[in-house]
């Protein structure tokens, strides 16, 4: 087998498991707004339990790779004050603020507007780092407005079509996906991803506890909210972070990224199958609007070996 048709595998088989991995995360949300709908589990007992088991989950996991390394995250003091950073203003900020989304609106929505993430780590290096803006970072953050807005009113100014705690909970579920992709990256370098997120979870988890501990306050256990969190934790969080770690073994990160819009893709297309969420033509064009516009943004940003908006 010649190099060329080996590279072409490689980067095939890397396009794969990262678009396994976007469509996990895309069922991962269908998954939520059942639990969050259909068996009314509130938001604070939901988060408590889900960042609580998925991080002693992904701690297990991550020292199975590594053995006593698990530890060497805590080794500095620079790497402790980012993994705090991470945990509680990216992951539990995001993880909660997803889940409200999806509670007063519903997946597609939040899942679209948590897809605005790039651009929100673009104007972090706008306005913090006084980075001098691409063309294509303009031209996306208009396009990007327009689909939002076509999203959100259904083309008719003056008036919502989703409620507007369900957009402000998804602008914030953005912005906190952009400390939660860029924050993380040195210690990333430096220890399995696995014990990184691992860590991360497990301190959201204990923080969420503190305030409200799993063991109070809990919603009728039925066996609908069993494979619900069961399913959040293990097909959205432990599956899908391993399909795309998995992915980087034949591809870089750029080629893999160009599939992350599988993931709203499939939550809209499943929240039609199982919510019977039938999109407006408006609304489906203000979609299609958004993804496109990310991935003009990321390509323009990988071609000029930039990685801000790359946020898988």
């Amino acid at each position: 087998m010649d190099k060329k048709h080996t590279t072409t595998e490689n980067v095939m088989k890397g396009i794969f498991w990262s678009a396994m991995a976007s469509t996990l995360w895309g069922f991962s949300g269908v998954i939520m707004q059942f639990v969050a709908k259909n068996e009314a589990v509130p938001t604070q007992w939901f988060i408590s339990v889900r960042t609580l088991f998925a991080g002693i989950l992904l701690l297990i996991i991550g020292s199975i790779h590594v053995g006593k390394h698990v530890f060497d995250v805590w080794k500095s003091k620079e790497s402790i004050i980012r993994l705090f950073i991470y945990a509680i203003f990216g992951l539990a900020v995001n993880m909660s603020t997803f889940y409200v989304s999806i509670q007063q609106g519903n997946a597609a929505t939040a899942t679209i507007l948590q897809y605005l993430a790039p651009i929100f780590i673009v104007l972090y290096g706008l306005v913090f780092m006084k980075k001098k803006p691409l063309k294509a970072d303009v031209i996306s953050f208009l396009l990007a407005l327009v689909g939002v807005f076509l999203i959100i009113t259904n083309g008719h100014i003056g008036e919502l079509s989703v409620p507007l705690t369900a957009v402000i909970f998804g602008l914030l579920s953005a912005v906190s996906a952009a400390v939660y992709y860029s924050v993380p990256k040195p210690l990333s370098k430096e220890n399995s991803p696995f014990v990184v997120l691992g860590w991360g979870t497990l301190i959201a988890g204990v923080c969420f506890n503190a305030y409200h501990p799993f063991w109070t306050d809990a919603p009728k256990i039925t066996p609908g909210i069993v494979l619900g969190i069961g399913g959040v934790i293990l097909v959205g969080t432990i599956f899908a972070f391993s399909a795309v770690l998995y992915s980087l073994k034949f591809a870089p990160s750029e080629v893999s990224s160009i599939v992350d819009a599988v993931e709203p893709v499939v939550t809209i297309i499943l929240s039609m199958i199982v919510f019977h969420l039938i999109p407006t033509p408006i609304e489906a064009i203000g979609a299609i609007i958004i993804i496109v516009s990310i991935y003009f943004l990321q390509r323009s940003h990988q071609k000029m070996g930039k990685n801000d908006p790359d946020i898988r």
